[in-house]
């Protein structure tokens, strides 16, 4: 093995048995810890996370996200629906759909 896969190995071996000897402490109740162990690593990536927002540049590549996911659905959706009412108002008013047969008729 190369110096780096060594350095790495201890590491992880550290770690372990820090993680081992923590979470197999008898007395660990009495600090208040209440047997969990405190995962540096975790709290660092809740913490980017929740900080995400605050750190957010609008660059074009989330322009073109938000542009696609929400702006031209809706009004590509507004555009058919009121192609859909034009369509239906043109039938009703020409007489091709009986008073009878409309939908709607008491709103």
């Amino acid at each position: 093995m190369d110096a780096g896969s060594q350095e790495k190995a201890a590491r992880r071996a550290a770690l372990r048995n820090e993680y081992w000897r923590t979470m197999t402490n008898p007395h660990s109740y009495l600090r208040g810890e209440s047997g969990g162990v405190f995962d540096t690593g975790l709290a660092r990536f809740q913490a980017m996370r929740v900080s995400h927002f605050e750190h957010f540049k609008p660059t074009g590549r989330s322009f073109k996200i938000g542009l696609f996911t929400v702006v031209i659905p809706i009004f590509v959706y507004a555009k058919m629906m009121k192609h859909e009412r034009d369509q239906r108002e043109h039938q009703y008013r020409t007489g091709q759909v009986a008073y009878a047969d409309r939908r709607f008729k008491f709103i």
